[in-house]
């Protein structure tokens, strides 16, 4: 058994990669930029081909002994391995290594861990952490004597120590999955209100690092942190937006993707995924000076289908034009919707023109007209005002006379079974009202 280090973070980067993976220099870069946004100090990187893995330490033994030269010779605390490790791999290089090993799924979690924010995050980094620790919690821990067997008298002290932190592993996660479960209670219910009130849902997604906190902050006054590292924000944030032509709107800014994002990670953090999926439109944020764009966008494309987002329609939004010298434009598909919107949103060229083509996706046909409603019809009249449909209004003895102005999609939902839905309904569909 050896000491396992609680501090230091001087660490080296192991980089397994095999014959067809494609470019395994970006991928190596990418890698170092998770790194140093867990604040770690590189000392080196070692390359690993990998054609078929290790059962032992999933790279070769001959790796393996370099690895452990380099740990000697630099005084390292830590190695870093891009993949998956299975825990006994990772138990089997911390024992030939003498030193830490963290493969990619703890690192992001370790880096999640320290961007959450929000209370609801918190619940869900830390329940992830356990349920990945769950599987690696045997051995390699200094306060634990070593195993000596099953048989009766003869149970060592280290098998007691595991069986207790396993039960109280267990507790935890069954007290945070419970604490979970109360927070989630709370944002259906005012993701519920949102869809009453009508009020069209957007949701920005994109690979992390793509500039979605940048837009959000340029569309709305959200004052979301904003960085050049991946994962600068991780809790959902929704705000309202005015201006557009299609009436008032919510965007909600997403936790960003990444290639190989755990899956405990893709099943705790259900809120600001659920933003994505339970959305009218997702603007998806690529940066349009990445040479890798189009494969980062499948890599996004495949997690919202693994999240059931995959159907929810798409605008393209092209980001950073000013590190490309190209100019903001709106591209428009055949049938003469827009498509895919070029902009900046750190300068703030083309902001403008997604708002246009926001307005205009969400928007469809718009219903401009006068409303009657009887002093009675509050309620209506409440949701009205709530979905931004009331342009202008008066209100006498006889009830409140309205300029209506919305889309067709905002009203249609507001029919319901209200008493006084039936003024509404002529004025959306005054051919069929009768029916």
């Amino acid at each position: 058994m050896f000491d396992r280090q609680k501090k230091g973070d001087r660490a080296i980067l192991v980089l397994p990669h095999s014959r067809g993976e494609g470019d395994t220099i970006r991928r190596g870069e990418e890698f170092a930029e998770l790194v140093a946004s867990a604040g770690a100090e590189i000392l080196t990187s070692i390359s690993a081909r990998v054609e078929v893995p290790n059962p032992r330490f999933y790279i070769g033994s001959g790796k393996a002994e370099e690895v452990a030269e380099a740990v000697r010779a630099l005084e390292a605390d830590l190695v870093l391995v891009d993949h998956v490790l299975s825990p006994v791999q990772e138990r089997n290089l911390e024992k030939h290594l003498k030193a830490r090993v963290v493969d990619r799924a703890g690192l992001i979690l370790d880096i999640f861990a320290q961007r959450a924010r929000s209370h609801e995050g918190k619940l869900e980094v830390e329940l992830a952490q356990l349920k990945h620790l769950a599987t690696r919690l045997v051995r390699g821990w200094t306060h634990l004597d070593a195993q000596r067997g099953g048989a009766i008298g003869n149970r060592g002290p280290g098998e007691t120590q595991l069986e207790t932190d396993r039960r109280l592993l267990a507790e935890r996660v069954k007290m945070l999955t419970k604490r979970l479960e109360k927070v989630q209670v709370q944002r259906d219910q005012q993701r519920r209100a949102r869809l009453r009130n009508t009020v069209p849902r957007v949701a920005l997604v994109g690979y992390t690092n793509a500039g979605k906190s940048t837009l959000f902050n340029a569309l709305t006054t959200g004052g979301v942190y904003a960085a050049d590292q991946l994962f600068a924000t991780l809790d959902p944030t929704v705000r309202k937006v005015d201006g557009l032509s299609c009436g008032p709107a919510v965007v909600a800014d997403t936790v960003g993707f990444i290639r190989e994002l755990p899956h405990d990670l893709v099943a705790a953090f259900r809120a600001t995924l659920a933003e994505a999926r339970d959305a009218d439109l997702l603007i998806h944020v690529s940066d349009a000076a990445d040479e890798e764009r189009e494969l980062l966008a499948r890599v996004v494309n495949e997690v919202l289908e693994e999240i059931g987002a995959g159907d929810v329609p798409q605008l393209s939004v092209m980001n950073k034009v000013d590190l490309v010298d190209m100019v903001p434009r709106i591209d428009r598909g055949d049938d003469g919707k827009p498509r895919q919107v070029w902009l900046s949103a750190a300068t703030g060229a083309g902001v403008d023109g997604l708002r246009e083509a926001l307005g205009e996706l969400l928007g469809g046909d718009r219903i401009r007209a006068g409303l009657e409603l009887p002093l009675s019809a509050g309620r209506l009249h409440a949701r009205l005002k709530a979905a931004g449909a009331i342009a202008g209004e008066a209100v006498d003895e006889h009830g409140w006379h309205l300029d209506i102005d919305a889309p067709r999609s905002v009203l249609a939902p507001l029919l319901g079974d209200d008493v006084h839905a039936g003024s509404l309904r002529e004025l959306i569909d005054p051919v069929h009202a009768g029916h």
